[in-house]
Formats: structure tokens, C-alpha cells, sequence
């Protein structure tokens, strides 16, 4: 108990270098009066639509609270009716667990998001001095959402964790009852998991119906450059880069690392049969990785003219390299040599977390090689959009696909050895290993939005050449980055997902053992299959279950996906109307239309000026507001109620089976979607910053480029909004099905 406050000590460290960092932001110069205008203007549309979201997300968890202390209160007045000597122990606390992981991941988006929209222009600012300083001030608030997560997480579990052990709530004849503590504790999984799944979705679609109406009304119609100030749908463009990309990642992550944390605890107390140090051990090991992040963030740095990437890179595999050193000693002093399960030992855990650890690592090199700048698969997208939008569009699709057969067969490694290392508690513990410095890993992710609202501002406030250069090469290595990042969050989905669904198993069959108990204890032969949880696919009703799986990831992409189309659709006009009916706007973009501007007349130039601030921003923050408050439900509540409908009407074989088609397929499908869409981003890119084709050289408002705008329209929806949902669908469902276990079976 007294070790814990160590613990705790590491969250508080997390937080307190979070307010650190922020304090350090606000102190950097903001830039002239049109850069802190136009700041404010994406700060504010980015409060506001946090605020409409977490209205309607308070009701959903209130009235979700509620059905879990009523379950509660249902399943023990039944066990005491069929037993009167039944010990009661309050599982309604499953419901408090459930309303602080809501609240804890939902401030976790809110603090992550406030410094990036601070930093964002201070960048801007910082671009004009050198890269160097700007890669400082966007990285360090990426560090306050990575720091933040990681802080709230470890503060949450382990402050509930003595909290629940202290109160004596679970002490039955003095003595505690861990299993119950434990899963108690999945409650507060499953409130980060659900604020993460509408915060993703919502954001995703928020992001990309105004990505698509800037760029496709903006860049391909209008003929005018990206975030320029007379596209009314670039402050709502780069206010979706916030939600979407930094509360909506910084949400995902961090039910990741709970939904990890908390899944090692449920199987330590499951395969250990009762060792406590099994079930601290994943507290010390994410006490400890917040150390390491912390000296990850100090490892960053980039001379002026030098590699961004580079720097960044050190930082994360620096910062991986003495976590692998931090987890030997960790396991080694806190397991020892306690032998468990199929003769498993500490050494055993160690090998085991190395495993999750290095299939992260892998997936994100891999993740870089497809979807990075210069690349080969980047270049072949790039390459093929001389011929036009329509073979961009097939080699992306190419790309993404071929892009899942080396991620798919790590993630099977990584199964198969940690398991083969530590059995169902060694899956558990790579899951772990690969979040251990999730702080470090969502900084990096974190960096890239703050990069790419920097690079908006500089156009929005017209600032010299050569400082959109610098910030166009931030936001190119954050385009890498993010799609690391997501590579990276598929990845622990996959494996966090498998640990939750082991728990899940141990779940059911400690209720299927209980409930055989009096059979059991008179030594009367019970079917093996009536006591454990067995998934057999040659059973029908597992088969059918595992289609129904498979198919749902195709129907949350086609939601997600219809949502966007619906949301751009209704940007697209708010943007015609504005160029059609304000008379400055068109007025301006008349002149924009007489070529370069040194060729302008005086009374051109004041044409142009005077067209500058009529653009209706505020309007277009209004729709994709409303449009991803309204679109996000029905993907979130699919999540949310197929678990239990498959549960109740075809008992826990079927759920499992559900639970396995959803992974697999949702796997898959989530890279190929997060790696198609960064390739036709940065194949975009590539082009724009100039690239030869069969001897030609190309750049912006080519052919081609108009192709790859195409191309990265149809990739927005696929990176930002339906494919890193699907890695927070697959863990959700298995979250629900191990909180709503002992209810259902």
C-alpha cells in the first residue's frame, strides 16, 4: 500500500510538468495583432465545440452511471434472494469508477487541447526567428497532452485502487476481496473509453467537414492557396485539427493506457491466484514510464537547418531504450522469483513486455515507411497523379492495403511470444510495454496539429515565404508522425484489446465456477465446457457471431464515413454561398484571379484588403458543430449496445465470438485506412513543395496537384474520422463485455 504512493507521486510529477509546460507557452510571444486575432478566433471555435460535446456527452454518462448502480443493485438483490446468507459487497461502485474515467479522460482533451491552441500561433511566431524554435514551442505543447494523459490515467487507477482498499468496502471477514476491487476498477476503463469514442468520432467528423469544404470550395474551385483568409472555412479547419487530432488522440490514447493498465490487473489476479504483486505490478511499471517520458521530452532538439524527424526520434526511441532498462528492474524487484502458471517467471513478464514493446516500435517504423514524405509507397502515389484523381486514388488504395501485411504479422508475433514468455498475463504485460511511454509517444503525435495551425496562421496573416516553409516542414513531419501515432494506437488497441478480452474469460468463468461451486465441492463430474469459456468455431452460434464481428467495423467505417459526406456537403455550400453572395469576397477573389500581385493596381490591392475580413468564419465553426454533435451518436451507441444484445441473446460463446471477428477485421481495416490516408496527404505535399514526373517538374495548382487534392479529400475521412475510431470500437466492445459480465452470465 505505502509503495503506491510512489505511484501516485508519478501522476502528480506528470501534472505538475504539464502546468509547468503551460505556464512556459503562455510566457512566448504570441505575434502581431492579426496572429493573436486569428489564434483566438481557432482557440475560441475549438472551446466552443468542446463545450457542446461534453454537454451532450454529461447526459450520456449520468443516464450510463445510473444503468450500471441499477444493474448492480439488481444482481445482489438476486443473490440474496436465492441465498439469504449472501455477503454483499458494493458493486454499485463500478458506477463511481465509471463517472471518474469519464471526467478524468474528457479534462485530459480539455487541458491538452487549451495549450494547443496557445501554442499554435506562438509557433508561427517562433517560425520567423528559425525551425528550431518553432519545433521547441510546438513540441513542448505536445507535451502537455502527453503528460496530462499519462498523469490523469495513473492518478486515476491508483487513487481509486487505495481509495476502494482503504474505505474497507470489499473487506469480507477481514479480508479484502481483490477480484471484486478489480473489477470494480473496469468501470473507470470503460468511462475513458466511452468519452473516447465520441470524442474521436466527433472530432474526426468536425476536422474533416471543413477539411473537405476548404480544400475542395478553397484549393480546387476558388483556385486559392490553403488557410488562405478568404476561404471562409479555414479557421473551422484548423479548429478540427484541435479536436480531432489532439483531444480526440489524447482520448484514444488514454483509454489505451487504462484499458492496458487495468486489463494486467484483472489477469495478475486472475493467473497468480490471489499474489497481490501481480496486480501492482502494471501501477509501478506506468509510474515508471512517466519518469521516462519526462526525460524523453528533455532528449528533443533540432539544430537550425537540421531534421525535425531526427530530433523527434530521439526523444522516443531514447526514452523507449531506458524503459526497457526501468521494466527489467521493476519486474524483477516487485515478481522476484515467484514461479506462476505454466512454470512463468519475472524474467518470463520482462521478455513478454519487450515484445509489445518492439512490435510498437515496428509498426511505427513501418507506419513511416508507407505513409512518410520521400518514401517509396509515398512517391508511387505521388508519381501516379499525372494521369489524374482516379489512378491517385487506386494507388493509395493499393498503399493502404499492402501497408497491413507487416503490421498484422508483428502483431501475431507479439501475441504468440509474449504469450509463449507469460502466458495470457504476458499479452496483458505487452500490451503495457508498448503504452509504457505513451506520455513521450502522444507528445510527438501531439506536435503535429499545433505544426499544421501554425503553418495556417502564417498564411491567414501573410506572412513572408520562408516562414511558411519552416512551418510546412514541421506539419510535414507531423503529418509522419500522426499517422506513427495512429499506427502506434492500432497497435496497442490490438493487444489491449486481446488482454481484455482474456479478463473478459477469466470474468465468466470465476461466475461459472461459482455458481458449480456446491456442485464442485461434492466432486460431482461437471462438463468442462459448463465451467470455463470455451470458443469453438465450428459451433454455429460462434461462427454466426464471428461474421456479425467481422461485419461491424464496415459498418461503423460506412457511418463514420456518411457522416463526413453529409457534414462536407453542408460546408461545401455555406463556402459557395459566401464567394457567391458577400460582395467583398467575390469582389477579392476576382482580383486573386488576375494572376500574381505584383501585376495588381492600387485600387486591386484595396479590393483585396477589403475583402479580407468578410469571410463568415463563426458560420462554418456553427456547422461542423452541429453536424458532429448530431453524427456522432449512432456510431457511438453501435459500440455501446451490440455487446450486450449479442451477449444476452447468444450467451458469452457468442460474445467472444463477436469479440474476435471485431478485432480482427477492425485491425486491419484501421490501418488500412489511417496508412491510405497519410500517403495521399504527403503525396500532396510532395508535390506542392515541387517534385519532377518523367522529367517534368511539377508544384502547386498543377495537374497533378489538383489530382492529389482529390486524392487527400478522399483520405481525410479515412486517417482523421473512421479509421483511428475503429481501434477505440474494438477496445470499447471488449470493455463492455468485461464490465457487463457479471451481470449478463
Amino acid at each position: 500500500m505505502n509503495q503506491l504512493i510512489y505511484v501516485l507521486g508519478a501522476g502528480v510529477l506528470a501534472m505538475l510538468y504539464a502546468f509547468w509546460k503551460t505556464s512556459w507557452i503562455n510566457a512566448q510571444d504570441q505575434g502581431n495583432d492579426r496572429m493573436v486575432k486569428i489564434g483566438k478566433h481557432i482557440a475560441d471555435g475549438a472551446m466552443a465545440f468542446l463545450k457542446a460535446e461534453y454537454r451532450v456527452l454529461a447526459v450520456f454518462v449520468i443516464i450510463v452511471a445510473g444503468l450500471l448502480g441499477g444493474l448492480a443493485y439488481y444482481g445482489e438483490q438476486t443473490a440474496l434472494n436465492q441465498d439469504p446468507n449472501y455477503i454483499t459487497q458494493p458493486a454499485w461502485l463500478i458506477s463511481i469508477s465509471f463517472l471518474v474515467g469519464a471526467l478524468a479522460s474528457g479534462l485530459a482533451g480539455f487541458l491538452g487541447m487549451r495549450v494547443a491552441t496557445k501554442a499554435n500561433n506562438r509557433t508561427t511566431h517562433a517560425a520567423q526567428t528559425g525551425l528550431a524554435k518553432a519545433l521547441n514551442v510546438a513540441f513542448t505543447g505536445g507535451s502537455v497532452m502527453g503528460l496530462s494523459v499519462v498523469g490523469l490515467g495513473v492518478l486515476g487507477v491508483t487513487g481509486l485502487f487505495m481509495i476502494y482498499q482503504i474505505s474497507g468496502a470489499f473487506v469480507v471477514a477481514e479480508e479484502i476481496k481483490y477480484g471484486a476491487l478489480i473489477q470494480a476498477l473496469t468501470g473507470f476503463s470503460l468511462g475513458a473509453s466511452s468519452i473516447a469514442l465520441f470524442a474521436r468520432v466527433g472530432g474526426g467528423i468536425y476536422t474533416k467537414a471543413a477539411d473537405v469544404g476548404a480544400d475542395l470550395v478553397g484549393k480546387v474551385e476558388a483556385g486559392i492557396p490553403e488557410d488562405h483568409p478568404l476561404n471562409p472555412a479555414t479557421i473551422a479547419d484548423n479548429v478540427g485539427d484541435n479536436v480531432g487530432d489532439v483531444a480526440g488522440m489524447g482520448a484514444d490514447l488514454f483509454e489505451s493506457y487504462v484499458g492496458a493498465i487495468i486489463g494486467s490487473m484483472v489477469l495478475g489476479w486472475a493467473v497468480s491466484e490471489g499474489n497481490i504483486n501481480f496486480v501492482l505490478l502494471p501501477l509501478f511499471i506506468a509510474g515508471a514510464g512517466i519518469i521516462v517520458s519526462i526525460i524523453g521530452t528533455f532528449m528533443v532538439s533540432v539544430k537550425e537547418g537540421g531534421d525535425p524527424q531526427k530530433g523527434l526520434n530521439i526523444g522516443e526511441f531514447g526514452s523507449s531504450a531506458i524503459m526497457v532498462v526501468a521494466m527489467y528492474f521493476l519486474i524483477d524487484c516487485v515478481i522476484g522469483s515467484t514461479i506462476f502458471g505454466n512454470n512463468y517467471d519475472a524474467l518470463g513478464i520482462f521478455f513478454a513486455t519487450l515484445f509489445g514493446l518492439g512490435a510498437g516500435l515496428s509498426i511505427g517504423l513501418i507506419t513511416e515507411h508507407y505513409t512518410g514524405t520521400g518514401t517509396g509507397p509515398v512517391k508511387s502515389v505521388a508519381n501516379q497523379s499525372i494521369t489524374g484523381a482516379a489512378t491517385n486514388i487506386i494507388a493509395g488504395l493499393g498503399v493502404g492495403m499492402q501497408s497491413t501485411f507487416l503490421p498484422m504479422i508483428i502483431i501475431a508475433i507479439a501475441i504468440v511470444g509474449a504469450h509463449s514468455f507469460a502466458g495470457l498475463y504476458g499479452i496483458a504485460m505487452a500490451a503495457l510495454g508498448m503504452l509504457a511511454n505513451t506520455g513521450i509517444q502522444l507528445a510527438v503525435d501531439a506536435y503535429g496539429p499545433i505544426s499544421d495551425n501554425a503553418g495556417g496562421i502564417a498564411e491567414m496573416a501573410e506572412l513572408p515565404p520562408e516562414v511558411r516553409e519552416r512551418t510546412d516542414k514541421l506539419d510535414a513531419v507531423g503529418n509522419t508522425t500522426a499517422a506513427i501515432g495512429k499506427g502506434f494506437a492500432i497497435g496497442s488497441a490490438a493487444l489491449t484489446t486481446l488482454a481484455l478480452f482474456a479478463a473478459f474469460s477469466q470474468v465468466v468463468e470465476a461466475g461459472r465456477k461459482a455458481a458449480n461451486a456446491e456442485a464442485l465441492s461434492a466432486d460431482t463430474p461437471i462438463p468442462w465446457e459448463s465451467v470455463g469459456l470455451s470458443i469453438n468455431i465450428s459451433e454455429p452460434i460462434v461462427m454466426a457471431a464471428l461474421f456479425i464481428g467481422a461485419m461491424l467495423p464496415f459498418l461503423f467505417s460506412s457511418l463514420a464515413m456518411g457522416a463526413v459526406g453529409r457534414a462536407a456537403m453542408s460546408m461545401i455550400e455555406e463556402v459557395r454561398r459566401q464567394f457567391r453572395d458577400i460582395p467583398e469576397l467575390k469582389a477579392a477573389l476576382e482580383v486573386m484571379n488576375k494572376g500574381d500581385e505584383s501585376s495588381w493596381s492600387d485600387e486591386d490591392k484595396k479590393t483585396y484588403e477589403a475583402g479580407l475580413d468578410k469571410a463568415e468564419h463563426g458560420k462554418c465553426v456553427e456547422i461542423s458543430t452541429q453536424a458532429a454533435i448530431k453524427e456522432m451518436m449512432l456510431p457511438g451507441l453501435l459500440a455501446i449496445v451490440s455487446p450486450v444484445i449479442i451477449g444476452l441473446l447468444m450467451g458469452p460463446e457468442g460474445l467472444g465470438g463477436l469479440l474476435a471477428g471485431v478485432t480482427v477485421s477492425g485491425v486491419a481495416m484501421a490501418i488500412f485506412q489511417s496508412n491510405a490516408g497519410g500517403a495521399w496527404d504527403n503525396a500532396k505535399k510532395m508535390i506542392e513543395e515541387g517534385i519532377e514526373i518523367n522529367g517534368t517538374e511539377y508544384g502547386k495548382g498543377s495537374d497533378p496537384h489538383k489530382a492529389a487534392v482529390v486524392g487527400d479529400t478522399v483520405g481525410d475521412p479515412f486517417k482523421d474520422t473512421s479509421g483511428p475510431s475503429l481501434n477505440i470500437l474494438i477496445k470499447l466492445m471488449s470493455v463492455v463485455s468485461l464490465v457487463a459480465a457479471p451481470f449478463l452470465f
